[in-house]
Order: structure tokens, then C-alpha cells, then sequence
């Protein structure tokens, strides 16, 4: 039984270790950007939209096999000039061209709303003697793609196509609170006007298309959503890194919500009841969706090292002379779980919830069942518990205002609640040390057959009554508390960019740079396997008390800041708890034989109170 348990402790620490190893060292890294390739980062657009500013693209070719006739395209003279207009919000400022009437940067404010940057281990040590934090550039979630249509930008397909890079009139309201392009190509007007009810990161757009001619217009409308990305800020989370920051494009599906990233082998279509397309970054959104509810349509994803696009298309049909209005909801921002629950609320004055819409029997924007931009905050398995622990620290550090103390009181309240667990396997452990020399006389005796021996260990341990895994079971309760903190640090953004103290821990969810709370938990570690009563055979005790905390503090290198200072302190109270209880036996042990003698001549001078009696 021991040998099997030592042949399986040294199996898992191997694959544990050959994993790490792979994943840092080995694992393929994002491919280079290609060369030519630009990448726009906040505030500069792409260079393929620059250039179809300077010379309008052509019209859109029909699907293969449909007859047309070509639109009439004004000419260039007769065109618009190019314009960029921004909206100021509390929250970001987004700018758009008048060349296809969509977004060609949006960054958002605030210092906690910037990219997360890589810091090597020499910037990290410049940190620990009092360096200055390099700082990200602010987060902007609707970049242009070069080659792709921009951001929020409309066209349509079919028989009389209507290209994405139009070129649009632009009218601005008087209180500044919307926005309007209108757009004509041949019998075909587009009018798309954007909304701010609120000073925030939600947008209403309305999306009017007019037919001026004879026949109908029947096609379907294409809304584009898309992000260009820096390879290099790029950093794919694991369970055995960082928390990262990867982008995806997400189309939403009944239930379902589909993501792509460039490695992935997701289909590139879906059909069905679209509720919304997004681009979905680590602890980041931006995301459009029918403003009245889930709509019958198709979505396509697309991911490249550069950028990550995703298009919606709903079926279109206009009569001759008329106009069919399709409207929409938008959000730019981060990924709050209740700023995204209540989207529907800060939208509900653009005109949500019409009769009609009311009358089909399709979800409102006003029931918080729509459009779900909530479940984009993804705890996967883990959900119940990382909810939990997110309640805890929200609490802690409403109480205490640093995220850092909050996890370090969070470790508190998990170890109080264990504590009689947690002493009743040390107690257990004291109890096997004290079976060892029982156990090594078997050894001895039962060297040549192995299975007589373990048999011979297992009836001590029945006879003394001891578990002998009660030591582990402490640690095997505290991993799902560990598994759900790191995923909670990896996907909530209450705790992204969040300090714990000075600039070398400016950020939980990021590893510490200068690997000082990794070597110290690891110290701490070393110092917990010491204190334990070692009721195993060398070799075993060798693997608890050197190659574990070795190991663990090479892993944890990678790992959040917040995720180590959790463990750390777990480890100091552990070492408290255990200096506690040897105390206790030490004391416990002196009294007993004092009380022993006591109880012999208390046993001594009883018969003689006997023969005195009458």
C-alpha cells in the first residue's frame, strides 16, 4: 500500500512538473505579426482604412449566379469630405469616420481600464527597490482590423448590395446626445443613427434602410463588429501560467455562446436566434445585439494572430418606397457582472419593449433574461464557488478598501472554517508518529514480501485507529478554494489591476515580477512539511520536504500575485496552528506523568482510608 502511495506521489510531481515545464518553455508562442501588417493601437486607426478614405472602395459584388444591375455611385467629386467626429463620455470617447460610419478608436478612461504589460524579472527587481511601474496604453475594444470594415459599421448583401465603406453625410444633435450618417447608393439610403441615454459605455444604434426604387429590396444586413490586436500584449491563460488576457470573437446563440481565437476550430458560421456578437477580451467587452430581443439570423467568426472579427446577418426586405428600421444595443466597457446585468435598464429609454415585440411573445431588452451580456464573465465549472469567494472579498474590502488585505482576510475565514478539520489530521498525524516504530519492525520483518508488509501496516492502522491519508485531507479540501480564487482573478474584473501594495504589487492578477512572493511561500512551505510529524519512509519524507515545496514554488512563478499571497498566507497560519498544537502536546505530555504518580498514591493510600473507617 505505501509503495503503491509513494509510486503515485512521484508519477503526479513528474507529470505536474514535465507539464509546467512544456507550458513554459516549449508551448508554440502567438505567431509574429506578419510583415507590412499594421497594428493600431488607441487612438490610431487602422492603415486600410486610411487608405479607403483616400480612394473609395468599389461596390460590392453580388453573391455568384444573381443577376444585378450596378448601382449608381456619385461621383467622387460629388461625395462628402471624410470627417471624424467624437463623443465624450464619462466612461470613454469614441470616435467615428464618416467613411462607413463606424468606430475607428474607442478608448476608455480611467487608470484601471489600461492593457495589461508584461514585466520581465529585471523590471521586476527595479520595482522591489522602489522603480516605477511601467504603464499600459488605455484599453481600446473597437480598433479597426486592417482590411476588415470597421467597427459598428452596416452593409448590405443580396441583389442590390450596399458596401460598408460608404461614404456618409454627418449631422450631430444639438444636446449632443446623438449622432447621425446618412449614406445613398443608387435607390438605396441608409440613415444609422447612434444614442447616448446614458454618460456610460451603452449606445443605442438605429439602423433605417429606405428603398427609393421600383422594386423591392430583399438581401440581408450585415453589422460588423471587430478588434486589431498586438500579438505581442497577448498572453493565453492556463491553469499552469498567468491569467492572460486573450481576445476572442463571441456570436451568442440561444444558450449558447460561441468563441473564436486564431488556433481555434470552431465553425466559422452559426445560425439560429442571434441574442448577441461581441469581441470578448479577458476582463473587456464590446458587444452589439438586437435591441428587442433574440432575431432569427446567422453570425460569422473570424480570429487572426492581428485581429478578431464578428458579423451578424438579419434578413432584410424593404418594399418599393418604403423604409424598414432595424435597432440595436451596444456596450463598450469592462466586464462587471452587474454594470452588464443592468444594460437592459440603462436602455430601456431608447424605445425597448415595443407592443409589437410585446405581442410576438419575444423577450424584451427590458427582461433581465436579455440579452445575457453577463454570462461573457465565465467561471466555467467553478461557478458557485468562485461566486462565493467574490462575495467574500467584494465584503472585505468594502470593510477594508485594499483587494490584497481582502484576500488575506479571505484566508482567514477559509482557515477558522477547516480549523477542527485541520487539527483533527494534525492530531491524526501525531498519531501516526507515533505507530513508526511499529511500522519500521514490519518493514524489517516483512522485507522480502511487500504485500504481507502493507498488509501488516493497514492492520496497525485499523488497530490504532488511525486514517493515514487524514493528514491530506486538509489540502485536498483547500485545492477547489485555490482552483476557484485563480479563476476568480482570471476573469473578474473587480480584481484586475487592483494592488496589494507599492509598485512591485500593483496588480493581483499578475504575477509577481521579482518571484519574491513565490520564494516565500515556498520558504513557508518548506517550514510546514518540517513541522509535520514525519511518519513516512525517507524517501517519502524526502519528496514532502524538499522536492513538493521546490516544485510548488516553481509552478506558483507564474501564477498570480493574488493566488500566491492566498497560499502564503495560508501556509503562515498552518505554521501557527501546528507551533500551537506541539505546544499543547508538549505541555500535555509533562503533566502526564506528575498525574500518574498522583493517581498511584492516591490508589495507595485508599485501602488504608479503608481499614480506618468503622
Amino acid at each position: 500500500m505505501e509503495s503503491q502511495q509513494k509510486r503515485l506521489m512521484v508519477a503526479l510531481a513528474l507529470s505536474f512538473l514535465l507539464t509546467t515545464i512544456y507550458t513554459m518553455f516549449f508551448m508554440p508562442k502567438p505567431s509574429p505579426q506578419p510583415p507590412g501588417a499594421q497594428v493600431t493601437d488607441a487612438g490610431t486607426p487602422g492603415a486600410s482604412q486610411t487608405a479607403q478614405a483616400q480612394n473609395p472602395p468599389p461596390q460590392q459584388p453580388s453573391a455568384p449566379g444573381t443577376a444585378q444591375k450596378p448601382a449608381e455611385q456619385a461621383p467622387a467629386a460629388d461625395l462628402p469630405p471624410v470627417r471624424e467626429v467624437t463623443k465624450k463620455t464619462d466612461a470613454l470617447d469614441v470616435t467615428f469616420s464618416s467613411e462607413g460610419a463606424g468606430i475607428v478608436r474607442a478608448p476608455l478612461k480611467g487608470e484601471k481600464m489600461r492593457e495589461q504589460l508584461q514585466i520581465g524579472f529585471g523590471e521586476g527587481i527595479k520595482l522591489l527597490f522602489g522603480g516605477k511601474r511601467p504603464v499600459g496604453p488605455p484599453v481600446d475594444m473597437a480598433t479597426p482590423v486592417a482590411g476588415e470594415p470597421l467597427p459598428m459599421s452596416v452593409g448590405i448583401t443580396g441583389a442590390r448590395p450596399f458596401p460598408e465603406m460608404a461614404r456618409y453625410q454627418v449631422q450631430e444633435s444639438g444636446d449632443g446626445k446623438a449622432l447621425t450618417f446618412v449614406a445613398r447608393q443608387g435607390n438605396t439610403e441608409i440613415t444609422k443613427t447612434f444614442q447616448w441615454p446614458t454618460d456610460g459605455f451603452d449606445f443605442g444604434m438605429t439602423v433605417t434602410v429606405k428603398n427609393l426604387g421600383q422594386e423591392p429590396l430583399a438581401g440581408e444586413l450585415a453589422v460588423h463588429v471587430g478588434r486589431a490586436v498586438d500579438p505581442n500584449l497577448e498572453v493565453k491563460g492556463s491553469y499552469l501560467s498567468s491569467a492572460g488576457n486573450v481576445s476572442h470573437a463571441d456570436c451568442a446563440l440561444g444558450d449558447d455562446i460561441f468563441k473564436k481565437v486564431p488556433e481555434d476550430k470552431v465553425e466559422p458560421e452559426h445560425k439560429g436566434a442571434l441574442k448577441f456578437i461581441g469581441i470578448d477580451q479577458q476582463y473587456f467587452l464590446a458587444a452589439l445585439f438586437p435591441m428587442e430581443g433574440p432575431r432569427d439570423g446567422r453570425c460569422t467568426l473570424n480570429a487572426t494572430p492581428t485581429g478578431r472579427t464578428a458579423t451578424a446577418y438579419f434578413p432584410l426586405s424593404v418594399p418599393a418606397g418604403q423604409s424598414v428600421t432595424q435597432r440595436f444595443g451596444g456596450f463598450i466597457g469592462p466586464k462587471d457582472v452587474e454594470l452588464l446585468r443592468t444594460v437592459p435598464e440603462r436602455l430601456a429609454s431608447l424605445g425597448a419593449g415595443t407592443t409589437a415585440t410585446q405581442a410576438s411573445g419575444i423577450s424584451s431588452i427590458n427582461a433581465t433574461a436579455f440579452p445575457h451580456l453577463d454570462k461573457t464573465v465565465d467561471f466555467g465549472m467553478w461557478a458557485v464557488l468562485c461566486k462565493l469567494l467574490l462575495g467574500l472579498l467584494k465584503f472585505f474590502h468594502g470593510v477594508l478598501g485594499n483587494w490584497g488585505v481582502a484576500i488575506i482576510a479571505l484566508t482567514v475565514v477559509v482557515k477558522l472554517a477547516l480549523l477542527p478539520l485541520g487539527h483533527k489530521a494534525m492530531m491524526s498525524a501525531e498519531e501516526m508518529k507515533k505507530l513508526q516504530p511499529k511500522m519500521e519492525e514490519i518493514r524489517k520483518k516483512y522485507a522480502d514480501d511487500k504485500e504481507r508488509q502493507n498488509l501488516e501496516v493497514m492492520k496497525l492502522y485499523q488497530e490504532a485507529k488511525v486514517n493515514p491519508l487524514g493528514g491530506c485531507l486538509p489540502m485536498l479540501i483547500q485545492m477547489p478554494v485555490w482552483i476557484a480564487l485563480y479563476t476568480t482573478l482570471r476573469t473578474s474584473y473587480e480584481l484586475y489591476h487592483e494592488p496589494f501594495f507599492g509598485p512591485l504589487w500593483a496588480d493581483l492578477t499578475y504575477k509577481d515580477p521579482a518571484y519574491l512572493l513565490p520564494l516565500v511561500m515556498g520558504i513557508t512551505m518548506f517550514v510546514t512539511q518540517r513541522l509535520q510529524p514525519q511518519a513516512m519512509d525517507p524517501a517519502q519524507a524526502r519528496i514532502m520536504n524538499w522536492f513538493m515545496p521546490i516544485f510548488f514554488t516553481f509552478i506558483m512563478l507564474q501564477y498570480p500575485a493574488g493566488l500566491t499571497l492566498y497560499i502564503l498566507t495560508n501556509n503562515v497560519l498552518s505554521i501557527a496552528q501546528q507551533y500551537g498544537l506541539r505546544k499543547y502536546l508538549d505541555r500535555k505530555n509533562a503533566s502526564a506523568p506528575a498525574s500518574q504518580k498522583a493517581r498511584k498514591d492516591e490508589n495507595e493510600r485508599q485501602p488504608n482510608r479503608k481499614r480506618t473507617n468503622p
